[in-house]
């Protein structure tokens, strides 16, 4: 069998979904799609830009987006709940989209345009774990998996 060698790179990758997308399109699917590509284009689409992200993949209720940096990502996230929630201040509480996002940074395998691996696996569970309006990473994980804190570890340098 041949040794077949994929590309891979370390990428900050934002996963973000719709909270209550299915409810939301029972109740009204004009109003949420037409709700959904206002977002997209005046909030979501600017803000990734200005950020530096690049959309890897868009689904009915959701985005997976890939970033050269956790600071772009993390400082575009925060943009995006704040633009989303001043965007939505008009709706009636019951109908306004609402995203979960969460953020990891890993190794991802590059497969044409779209990005695969535990760095975007990792960074959907996060979403999934994120709060409605609020964003999940690594970095908040104690208050995620209530982890105990970890020592901190000595690392010897090389004798020369």
């Amino acid at each position: 069998m041949p040794n077949i060698r994929v590309e891979r790179r370390l990428a900050a990758i934002l996963a973000a979904d719709i909270v209550a997308y299915s409810r939301l399109i029972e109740k009204d699917e004009a109003r949420t799609l037409t709700a959904i590509r206002a977002i997209r284009s005046e909030v979501l689409n600017p803000l990734i830009a200005d950020h530096k992200g690049r959309v890897v993949k868009l689904m009915g209720d959701g985005a997976i987006v890939e970033f050269g940096s956790v600071v772009d990502a993390v400082t575009c996230a925060v943009a995006v709940q704040e633009a989303v929630t001043t965007h939505q201040r008009e709706v009636p509480t019951d109908g306004r989209i609402l995203f979960r996002i969460g953020i990891n940074v890993g190794d991802v395998v590059v497969d044409d345009s779209d990005l695969l691996g535990d760095g975007v696996n990792i960074a959907s569970r996060l979403e999934a774990l994120a709060e409605p309006g609020a964003f999940a990473s690594p970095m908040q994980r104690k208050s995620i998996w209530r982890a105990r804190p970890i020592s901190p570890l000595k690392i010897r340098a090389n004798a020369r």
